[in-house]
């Protein structure tokens, strides 16, 4: 959907983002991937986006055509005449396309975390509908299910699950350095924790994991080795897991004879102290949850059958998890990211200089904006700078995974997903950016910075 050409005077203050100098990369070829989901782009560039503007029907439908038999389109590294390339208009369109279920147009299905702020006061049709509520679910689960037979055949690169508690990212075998399928989730609490535990579904905690890691790295460095063993380390720290189960941890006490002085914490207490560590990472970047291999499926179950996935009261009380996908996947509706250009005038001395921006809004997916990119350095002549805007709880999805594989094994039969073989080559790398998203991107000279 792209709108009119809209001119705006702006002061130099609030088009600041464009004049970014502060870098936090050196120049690259290529941008890291960014997993987390972005909720609006705005492009800015010396050269005008008229190419993106009023794309003929012919040129919608083509887009939409070359989406559907994930046609990949390569440009030259300039484009002389931007405006008069029906290609680049064609390709604009297609990489404007994601997948949704379910699609309720009066309602905003995403973001969802937050969302109950924006519509205090709304009730759904079907709150009170019970039976409705089980028709919607039951689709809902059927079209989950498709999505994870994708992923598992290669034929689905990755897709979100967004409920109103907490996001999960699939991903297929391949992608972020994994040879298995992986799925994320965040934020997590100790109660989901735990059921998922109940349930027999195996994962890990990596942002835990890492802070225990370089505690115990600390202490094992600080402590005096013959006061405290490293065997003694290793408990101080299983504690925080395990708690103490028996006597043989107090048996240094009865050494010293004041083993009747010292009150032993019971089982109770040492739960409570468990539960107390747990808790302190609810709802918290750190307390992101990583599922691998077969656990993912076992994951699937989990959430089809989970009672809490749907909220029971407020605005999107019975209203399943919004399931995105860069393809199509049963009871799936085509939607595309909103675009609009905008001519905006910045004061430098004593004349006005011209600035065009390209704004794109929704839920803009780690493909699509490495294809919107590869789009822009050509259109653009590899000049552009780009201020991106997350959706902050899915910024931890570029949590780094342990397990590397090398490229070749990596992209086998990940070729027929639906991506763009270079978009694929960046999806494939592991994650760096850990907790940080990328906030600020821009090319010069064909060259990328970012900042995060």
């Amino acid at each position: 959907e792209v709108s009119l050409k809209k001119k705006m005077v702006f002061s130099a203050d609030l088009h600041l983002p464009v004049s970014i100098p502060d870098v936090s990369s050196s120049p690259s070829t290529e941008f890291p991937a960014d997993w987390s989901i972005k909720t609006r782009l705005l492009f800015m560039s010396s050269q005008p986006f008229t190419w993106a503007e009023h794309l003929k029907a012919q040129e919608e439908a083509q887009g939409f055509a070359q989406h559907c038999r994930a046609t990949s389109v390569n440009f030259p590294q300039s484009i002389q005449e931007p405006k008069l390339s029906t290609e680049l208009r064609c390709a604009f369109q297609q990489s404007l396309i994601y997948w949704l279920h379910p699609s309720l147009p009066w309602l905003q299905l995403f973001p969802r975390i937050g969302a109950d702020r924006k519509t205090a006061g709304k009730t759904s049709l079907w709150s009170c509908d019970e039976t409705l509520q089980q028709v919607l679910m039951s689709e809902w689960s059927v079209s989950f299910t498709s999505l994870y037979n994708l992923l598992k055949a290669k034929l689905c690169p990755y897709f979100y699950v967004c409920t109103y508690q907490f996001t999960v990212l699939f991903r297929t075998a391949g992608l972020a350095g994994s040879d298995v399928i992986t799925a994320v989730v965040s934020p997590t609490t100790r109660g989901l924790r735990e059921a998922m535990r109940n349930e027999g579904i195996e994962f890990s905690l990596p942002l835990v994991e890492e802070t225990r890691s370089k505690t115990q790295k600390n202490s094992e460095t600080n402590l005096d080795t013959e006061v405290n063993s490293p065997e003694t380390d290793k408990n101080t720290e299983d504690g925080e897991e395990q708690g103490v189960s028996d006597d043989e941890s107090f048996s240094w006490l009865e050494e010293m004879g004041v083993q009747d002085e010292i009150k032993k914490p019971d089982a109770i207490s040492v739960k409570l102290c468990k539960e107390k560590n747990e808790v302190q990472v609810d709802h918290k970047p750190e307390s992101v949850a990583l599922v691998k291999g077969t656990n993912t499926f076992m994951l699937l179950n989990f959430l089809i059958n989970c009672k809490s996935l749907v909220a029971a009261a407020g605005p999107q009380a019975g209203l399943p998890p919004t399931l995105l996908s860069p393809v199509a996947f049963r009871g799936a509706t085509m939607q595309t990211l909103k675009a609009r250009s905008i001519n905006v005038k910045t004061p430098v001395h004593s004349c006005y200089n011209d600035i065009f921006s390209l704004e794109i809004t929704g839920p803009v997916m780690p493909h699509c904006l490495h294809t919107l990119t590869m789009l822009l350095k050509s259109a653009q002549r590899g000049a552009f700078s780009a201020v991106l805007y997350t959706h902050e709880p899915t910024a931890v999805f570029n949590t780094k995974i342990e397990r590397i594989l090398n490229k070749e094994t990596m992209c086998k039969d990940l070729t027929k997903c639906g991506l763009h073989l270079k978009t694929l080559d960046q999806l494939i790398q592991l994650p760096t950016l850990g907790k940080s998203s990328i906030r600020l991107l821009e090319m010069r000279d064909y060259a990328y910075t970012w900042k995060s």
